[in-house]
């Protein structure tokens, strides 16, 4: 157990009373019921207060027709990059030209959950050009996340030289629960989240060193191990595994110089994560959430000795999808805040965070719908993505005044 939550889970706290409903434009938001009844580990961890910034949100829809796009990322000049689910990589200029399908990608498993899902500029781009994907590769035995990376060539029309960098085992036969992010730290390492495939069975996997399900996994850019990762020296276990006992992490981050990762939860739970080396984060044996049917998860419990605790967790659920640390102009009160896309309710939640806590919560744009991923652009607007059959990227800056 992590020093963290050790100290953390000396004080417990009894988070069911009713909430306040918080007012904000569009509207009022209140929690809602509890799916379970299980009692919070420690204060501030479930609930924090409900915040109103009063910061009135103008959005333009810079390009819309995009097919359940799942990432983005904001490149140097000349727009964005955006994946849609269905294998397709594209290029949206600040003006809202969409480009044809950037070519070189590999074949992606694009049923049900599965597909193309994040990209990211590597930490060179300026230099070599060189971005990351994760996707639902197509495997004997069926389907795994996997992580990639390619040079994108200078009219952005291509990429070359694709290779693999990781590839999840064993092969699944339920297209679901992929993860699936890939960041990166200052030190040459790319983090990338995976998921444990939904089903009885696999979900167990999550606690297996052999597997890579419901895991993450950290990797030099190159695909190659650390020789610092924490089970480098364990026969036994997978060398790429940083972390272990995950559902579907969807969303990471790193954020002074630490990894912190969100997933879903089952009915109630959704988590987020300082996530640490080596640390097992409990899935399947415990949760805050119940099986979709009512029942219990694993043990029925929440808490365990020797599994973590999670610094915050939402029940009922949001689906939470992209994660970003807040760092721009457009919004100086939020600098250094979580926002979160949600895909239920839907919307962009907002963390408030003082010195790793989170100490307060609020929810924005929740007309929005089906949030998928965020970026922060670079005059400090908030960009968003939506996952829909025709989604949109949508921008978002304060309203001017007068």
């Amino acid at each position: 157990m992590s020093i963290r939550t050790l100290a953390m889970l000396t004080t417990a706290a009894a988070a069911f009373g009713a909430a306040p409903a918080l007012a904000q434009s569009g509207g009022t938001f209140d929690w809602g019921k509890r799916n379970t009844d299980l009692e919070p580990a420690m204060e501030g961890q479930f609930r924090a207060p409900l915040e109103n910034s009063e910061v009135e949100l103008e959005r333009t829809t810079i390009v819309g027709g995009l097919v359940h796009p799942w990432g983005i990322a904001v490149l140097p000049e000349d727009g964005y990059l955006v994946t849609e689910r269905l294998g397709r990589l594209r290029h949206v200029t600040e003006d809202g030209t969409l480009s044809d399908p950037i070519g070189g990608l590999p074949e992606v498993a694009a049923q049900k959950q599965g597909g193309l899902l994040d990209v990211a500029l590597g930490p060179e781009f300026d230099e070599n050009r060189m971005i990351y994907w994760t996707y639902a590769k197509p495997v004997d035995g069926g389907f795994a996340t996997a992580a990639a990376r390619g040079t994108l060539s200078d009219d952005l029309t291509e990429v070359t030289g694709a290779e693999d960098i990781f590839v999840q085992t064993p092969a699944a036969d339920a297209p679901m629960h992929f993860g699936s992010r890939i960041v990166f730290d200052d030190a040459g390492h790319a983090f990338v989240t995976t998921g444990e495939h939904f089903t009885d069975e696999y979900r167990q996997y999550a606690q297996d060193l052999d597997k890579t399900y419901g895991k993450v996994v950290r990797i030099n850019l190159d695909g190659s191990v650390p020789e610092d990762n924490p089970f480098v020296n364990d026969a036994e276990a997978q060398d790429e595994i940083w972390s272990y006992g995950h559902r579907n992490i969807q969303g990471a981050l790193v954020m002074d110089g630490e990894l912190w990762t969100i997933e879903h939860g089952p009915k109630g739970g959704d988590e987020l994560n300082l996530t640490e080396s080596g640390l097992n984060y409990g899935w399947p044996v415990i949760s805050y959430g119940q099986r979709y049917d009512g029942g219990e998860i694993g043990s029925g419990d929440a808490q365990r000795e020797g599994m973590e605790q999670p610094d915050y967790f939402w029940d009922p659920v949001i689906a939470p999808a992209g994660m970003i640390a807040y760092e721009g102009d457009a919004f100086p009160a939020w600098q250094g805040d979580l926002l979160i896309s949600s895909l239920v309710p839907g919307g962009i939640v907002r963390l408030n965070m003082e010195s790793g806590d989170v100490v307060g919560e609020e929810r924005l744009s929740r007309d929005l719908g089906r949030v998928r991923d965020l970026e922060v652009d670079q005059d400090g607007a908030i960009l968003a993505i939506t996952d829909f059959e025709s989604g949109q990227l949508v921008r978002i800056a304060p309203a001017e005044s007068g």
